[in-house]
């Protein structure tokens, strides 16, 4: 690559005096014409979501330069392999509103510099160009045509007059924050970022015209708008996050690359709802996955305890049991307001025991196994969604969650949850499938204890997972009661696969501390996959039954803990 040096001091001073509103003539002739400034122009992704699903930062900043700047004949280059230095491209090429790439895939790196009709390039720290025969960027004997290169001085204000303005003070930045450092830089503003416990700023490369050299006049392109592009925070995406911040593009960092997961994407994204969404790197998922889940964080609306992902970060304590009676446990024991105070009450003490937000719950028996067929023969008692709505809703209303228990006799559970869609569809109301009381066509309730297949399960999976999605709702909690492992038939199998849901077993055993302890291993060893698991307390059955503090010294601790 050909070096650029410094254009005449005639030319310098035109410049400057154009801006006073004078115009200098040279020998006595007709006045130098002031150099039009150079301008890129950016575009926004081409579909409403996109996923740049690379890992490696050359391949994830050519990803977004090409979706986000259509021209740029001024571009950025920084050293693939020197941290620091790009984050000094960062800086650089954030304050120019250009991309900002890096060396290290010379065909990549040759290609989007040729589409972007880039002339010129910045080069931060040691950069090796295409073209350069092994030489740094700033070499002579570089093949003709290529950009012409300008190395970056290693000090913060020669950097920045070199930039057309001021340097400021100096950003500090911590390590596993450097792509938040970027996202959070202003488009148009030099303001350096050096990470924590750096020795010293790059070394710059060396021509002998250094000393002159500058970038032609440029301004930065028009900033593209309604575009979000989302970061895990990875180091590795910090040139990315520098190109989008250059286009005007919104930042926000999303560790895990789900942005349902935290109140502060689901509220950035609601409050922007923007127009396309640009994700960087494959903790993202597919465009598809991507597209849903932002579509839904999108809505603003969160669950009880914050954000729209059930787990991690959050426990649940509930009372058990139904209002239609006080033989099923101690959420029929009280009125509607009692019984939201008595869950409130009985999650209160969890919450000194661990640093995840502790959230009261009811679980709800909305159809209860029955000793008779009853008029439609099916050995189940259906309540009434009106006759659930008042608790529901004042659960909601007092941010508490709700599950609604299914004891299907000889009915299915997918049927039976499909009655209640009108309670599912509040963001705060998720399901709970009991085996124990699902009927086989000649059984009756006490004379067998029940089971479901893996199969039946899914059926409910695919239906509650595609609900919520259609229907953009928070991350539904799916429980599936058990206390023998007969009682879930090839639980290897059933679908964990989907994220709309998360899908906990509750372990039911009753009795002396002993044998439910046995029961907790037997029933963990055979779900090894599972990741969410529960643990219910019986008043009346225990022997005895455990206190907060001992509940939460089970191991693994319980995310689930309910009251019978």
């Amino acid at each position: 690559m050909r070096s650029r040096t410094a254009p005449s001091l005639a030319l310098a001073a035109a410049v400057a005096l154009a801006i006073a509103g004078c115009s200098p003539s040279i020998g006595g002739g007709e006045a130098d014409e002031e150099p039009t400034p150079v301008q890129g122009e950016v575009s926004a992704p081409a579909e409403p979501t996109a996923v740049i699903a690379a890992t490696a930062g050359p391949a994830l900043a050519v990803g977004a330069s090409q979706a986000l700047f259509a021209s740029a004949p001024l571009a950025v280059v920084a050293d693939g392999d020197d941290p620091a230095a790009q984050l000094r491209g960062a800086s650089a090429a954030v304050a120019l509103g250009v991309p900002l790439l890096l060396d290290g895939d010379d065909a990549a790196l040759t290609a989007e510099l040729e589409r972007l009709g880039t002339e010129d390039v910045l080069a931060v720290g040691a950069v090796e160009l295409p073209g350069g025969d092994g030489e740094s960027a700033a070499e002579d004997g570089t093949a003709d045509g290529a950009p012409a290169v300008v190395p970056a001085p290693a000090d913060d204000e020669a950097l920045a007059e070199l930039l057309g303005g001021s340097a400021g003070e100096p950003v500090a930045v911590e390590e596993g924050s450097e792509a938040a450092a970027v996202g959070a830089l202003e488009r148009g503003e030099f303001r350096a970022l050096v990470p924590v416990g750096a020795a010293a700023q790059p070394e710059p490369t060396s021509t002998d015209d250094d000393d002159d050299a500058e970038l032609p006049p440029s301004t930065p392109a028009e900033p593209v708008t309604d575009v979000v592009v989302m970061s895990t925070g990875a180091a590795a995406d910090v040139a990315a996050v520098a190109t989008a911040r250059a286009a005007g593009a919104d930042v926000l960092v999303v560790p895990g690359g789900d942005p349902r997961a935290s109140s502060e994407s689901v509220q950035a994204l609601a409050e922007r709802a923007p127009a396309h969404v640009l994700a960087l790197g494959d903790a993202f998922g597919d465009a598809d996955t991507l597209g849903w889940r932002a579509a839904t964080a999108a809505t603003g609306v969160e669950l009880p305890g914050g954000g729209q992902l059930v787990f991690p970060g959050k426990r649940y304590v509930a009372l058990y049991g139904t209002p239609s009676t006080t033989a099923l446990g101690v959420l029929g024991e009280q009125d509607v307001p009692a019984t939201i105070e008595r869950a409130a009450e009985h999650a209160a003490p969890y919450q000194a025991l661990t640093e995840d937000t502790v959230v009261p719950a009811l679980e709800i028996i909305a159809t209860v196994a029955s000793a008779g067929a009853g008029g439609d023969g099916n050995y189940s008692n259906e309540l009434a969604v009106e006759s659930l709505r008042p608790l529901v809703d004042a659960a909601g209303e007092a941010g508490q969650y709700v599950v609604l228990d299914l004891q299907p006799g000889r009915a299915s559970f997918l049927e039976q949850a499909q009655l209640y869609s009108e309670l599912l569809a509040l963001p705060h109301v998720g399901l709970a499938l009991d085996p124990e009381w699902n009927l086989g066509p000649d059984e009756t309730h006490m004379v067998q204890i029940g089971s479901v297949t893996s199969a039946e399960i899914n059926e409910v999976v695919d239906w509650l997972a595609d609900f919520t999605r259609e229907n953009a709702l928070p991350q539904k909690l799916l429980v599936l009661h058990q206390f023998q492992v007969r009682m879930i038939q090839h639980i290897g199998e059933v679908d964990l696969s989907r994220t709309e849901l998360a899908v906990l077993i509750h372990a039911d055993g009753q009795g002396g501390q002993g044998a439910k302890q046995d029961t907790w291993a037997t029933l963990r060893a055979s779900a090894p996959g599972v990741e969410w698991w529960g643990w219910k307390n019986f008043y009346d059955e225990d022997l005895p039954m455990l206190s907060p503090e001992e509940t939460m010294r089970v191991q693994p601790m319980p995310h689930f803990v309910s009251y019978q």
